[in-house]
């Protein structure tokens, strides 16, 4: 559900060669930078929110869901299997991987589109699993916390990438919800789909997702959670805004 953005953004990939900075470097200036993390389930919503979010305030907006499925493609391309966790996570570490004017770039090919296919999607769920991979990719994300602020989005944005958040919002709807979304996107993308299909397929991620070992799927404790199914989108970003607001105006 996510649009392609056009709100500025650090590179969070650094060019071959470059070091990333060091928790100690980056961590007290990062600290300073207000975060809203926006995490949830697959389809309930939460790349379209984000992306508004970050729009209203003037955040950087980060789709973390775009840099597994960045390394899935890459490995996809190179015939690396969903298990080979110790592979996958040099290829994470090490693909030359860029964002420019909100379109995905790997290794010098925009492949924006690409990543929007049910077959990335499926290997990104896949390689997610495994905690060598996440943890390749932990400071490529944190990367992008920068002034005047992050909207990040995810499933372990608030709980493990960024537990620091100024806000944390967990977002759901029920797996027959989130479905209709999927087929509706796809449909008006022209592609072919059975609802029935994808329906088996996000009840089989969530399952993925909540029950792996590194980083599952979990609403982190001081998070708050909203039930996208019976919401608008307009009304959805108007209760974040709300909510951000709220504790800013706390703070």
């Amino acid at each position: 559900m996510t649009a392609a953005a056009s709100i500025p953004h650090p590179n969070p990939l650094p060019a071959r060669g470059e070091r990333e900075p060091s928790d100690s470097e980056a961590g007290e200036g990062q600290r300073n930078v207000p975060v809203i993390a926006i995490d949830g389930p697959a389809a309930s919503g939460k790349g379209t929110i984000a992306f508004n979010v970050a729009t209203a305030l003037r955040f950087h907006y980060l789709d973390s869901g775009a840099l597994y499925r960045l390394i899935a493609l890459r490995a996809m391309e190179q015939g690396i299997g969903v298990e080979d966790a110790q592979t996958l996570a040099v290829l994470a570490r090490d693909a030359d991987v860029t964002f420019e004017a909100g379109r995905a770039m790997l290794h010098g090919r925009d492949v924006a589109d690409a990543l929007r296919t049910e077959a990335v999607s499926t290997v990104a769920s896949r390689i997610a699993v495994h905690g060598a991979v996440r943890g390749a990719l932990l400071a490529r994300q944190r990367a992008f916390r920068e002034m005047p602020g992050l909207v990040a989005e995810g499933r372990d944005m608030g709980s493990v990438v960024f537990p620091d958040a100024k806000l944390k919002v967990f977002l759901t709807a029920s797996a027959e919800a989130r479905a209709e979304r999927r087929y509706k996107q796809l449909i008006a993308k022209g592609i072919s789909v059975n609802i029935d299909g994808l329906l088996r397929d996000i009840r089989e991620r969530d399952i993925r997702d909540t029950t792996r070992a590194a980083a599952p799927l979990v609403a982190a404790s001081d998070a708050k959670t909203l039930d996208t199914t019976e919401l608008s989108i307009a009304e959805v970003t108007t209760a974040v805004l709300a909510l951000y607001r709220e504790r800013d105006t706390a703070a």
